[in-house]
């Protein structure tokens, strides 16, 4: 008996225009990268401890290109893709790879068990698999201000998120052995809510859902702006919490 398909929470088509929005925005001088920065320098350090050194890798995600470059350095053989050419719920092509690695990309996929173990069948014989992704707990402030912009129906505006339990239990789901799940905070200080939403957007983090509620009105973007800063620190800035998990899982 076939598995029923898993719901359509999040639109491909959507992921991808809000890539090459990303695309361009990295264009201005100013534009935000710091989190894909962080989970790449994260990445570097972990391969670092372990002493690893893969001949084969396949990087999914990193629109900044650092994380190959740093490999290729050290003398891997690295593939680069992104959602707009590997579509995560199919089968991977290529494959055997020591290494695969894919940064804020599987979090917003509708079948994650599938994604994940189509990265596992793309490993080869002990190789191991690393996942980062903003997870549960994760912008707390811009939530807040989201509910109160339309405090008797509020739409569905921002992606549902995983936590460490549910993170576990998806590597075993995906047969992973050896399976460590981790997280760290990152705390970025904003002046305005706009400015929240311009740096998600320029690294590709808005919304991706199916079913997109239509923009905020004036009234409910005032209401949404005033919830925000409702949280401000006395220099007028709000504390806003990114939480990077970490998946990591071997073959065998």
């Amino acid at each position: 008996m076939a598995s029923p398909a898993p719901p359509r929470i999040f639109s491909r088509r959507r992921r991808i225009a809000g890539l090459r929005r990303a695309s361009v925005r990295q264009a201005q001088r100013d534009a935000a990268r710091y989190l894909m920065d962080d989970m790449v320098e994260d990445i570097l350090d972990r391969l670092e401890f372990i002493r690893m050194s893969p001949a084969r890798v396949l990087v999914i995600g990193d629109w900044t290109g650092t994380l190959a470059l740093s490999l290729r350095g050290a003398g891997s053989d690295v593939t680069e893709l992104d959602m707009a050419t590997l579509d995560e719920e199919q089968p991977i092509d290529a494959a055997p790879y020591d290494l695969v690695v894919s940064l804020s990309s599987v979090d917003r996929v509708n079948d994650l068990p599938g994604a994940l173990l189509h990265m596992r069948n793309a490993l080869a014989e002990d190789g191991m698999m690393i996942a980062s992704f903003l997870g549960a707990g994760s912008l707390p402030n811009l939530r807040r201000a989201m509910l109160a912009a339309e405090p008797d129906r509020p739409a569905a505006r921002m992606h549902p998120l995983v936590d460490n339990q549910a993170a576990s239990a998806l590597l075993q789901r995906a047969l992973f052995k050896r399976q460590v799940v981790d997280g760290r905070s990152l705390n970025v200080s904003f002046a305005s809510l706009d400015r929240l939403v311009s740096d998600l957007r320029d690294q590709g983090l808005g919304s991706a859902l199916a079913n997109a509620p239509a923009p905020l009105g004036k009234a409910a973007k005032k209401r949404a702006d005033a919830a925000f800063l409702a949280g401000a620190n006395d220099k007028g800035r709000v504390l806003e919490n990114f939480e990077i998990l970490t998946l990591t899982g071997w073959k065998d």
